[in-house]
């Protein structure tokens, strides 16, 4: 595939208890974004309502819905309409007991896809076992017209491993939408510097693209509240960031990226070629003695 220029979009905002507001503010931003030029507009995780893993209830299960539902439906006729990838995020129902959190990737209407979520974290307020099973669906990339992306969701992004599997697979970019703030048990903790620089590290070691969305605002909840830090952003094969969100509030992260900086970057810095794959077996092990 010819490597040229495109634009993305990062859709950030703040979830209030109303999915249907949820809803229709993605939908506007996304609308918004298209009419400025974006190809690949990518939503923040679990966009249609607020981050129910801060407590354990057995209600919550309802949030779930199919693939195709209500949600990935509408979103997959926006595609259609402005003719536009949407990558989008969402509580997914398979059945009884057996829920994912899912990315489904669509282009022009076109499905071409999904990525179940493989690392569920668990800790204060980020109660996720309870609510997702690990991921089954391998680290799969989606081939658009614009060019070879790959989706990773939130804690997903801590782990070097997902990103060089997709790399090396051929992706041009990672998207990571992700919804990650304040730890309970830590108040004074500001970790969004930190999640910054393990993403970025990621383009770094692969020479591609990141975009990062995230949610922004506080969140009530029966144990607290968390405020989420925002922060979303893009960066190049070199790491450097090209574009940043200015606001803790509804906003487009947008730029142009020139995948030909891709080539150039490897061609200087050749991680990929003096991988030493027949040495890591290590890995493999949970515990290395």
């Amino acid at each position: 595939m010819k490597k040229g220029t495109m634009n993305i979009a990062l859709i950030q905002h703040q979830c209030v208890e109303d999915h249907g507001e949820n809803i229709r503010t993605a939908e506007q931003l996304i609308r918004q974004a298209a009419e400025k030029g974006a190809k690949i507009i990518c939503t923040q995780e679990l966009f249609s309502g607020q981050y129910f893993p801060q407590t354990i209830d057995v209600n919550k299960y309802e949030w779930a819905e199919p693939i195709p539902g209500p949600v990935s439906n509408r979103m997959q006729a926006l595609s259609k309409e402005l003719e536009v990838v949407i990558i989008v995020s969402l509580y997914e129902y398979v059945r009884d007991g057996l829920y994912f959190n899912t990315v489904v990737v669509f282009e022009d209407g076109e499905n071409l896809g999904k990525y179940r979520k493989h690392h569920i974290p668990e800790g204060p307020q980020y109660i996720e076992k309870y609510y997702f099973t690990e991921g089954d669906s391998g680290y799969p990339v989606f081939q658009t017209k614009y060019g070879t992306i790959g989706v990773l969701i939130c804690w997903d992004e801590w782990f070097p491993e997902p990103a060089r599997i997709l790399a090396l697979k051929g992706a041009d970019i990672i998207f990571y939408p992700s919804a990650i703030g304040s730890e309970p048990d830590h108040a004074d903790l500001d970790t969004s510097q930190t999640w910054m620089d393990a993403i970025r590290a990621h383009g770094i070691h692969n020479n591609i693209f990141i975009a990062a969305v995230n949610r922004v605002g506080r969140e009530e909840s029966e144990e607290g509240f968390m405020t989420f830090y925002g922060r979303s952003f893009i960066s190049d094969p070199w790491g450097k960031v090209v574009q940043e969100a200015t606001t803790k509030d509804k906003e487009i992260i947008m730029a142009e990226i020139d995948l030909k900086e891709i080539t150039k970057a490897r061609n200087i810095l050749q991680f990929h070629r003096d991988r030493r794959p027949d040495s890591y077996g290590e890995l493999l092990k949970r515990v290395i003695e």
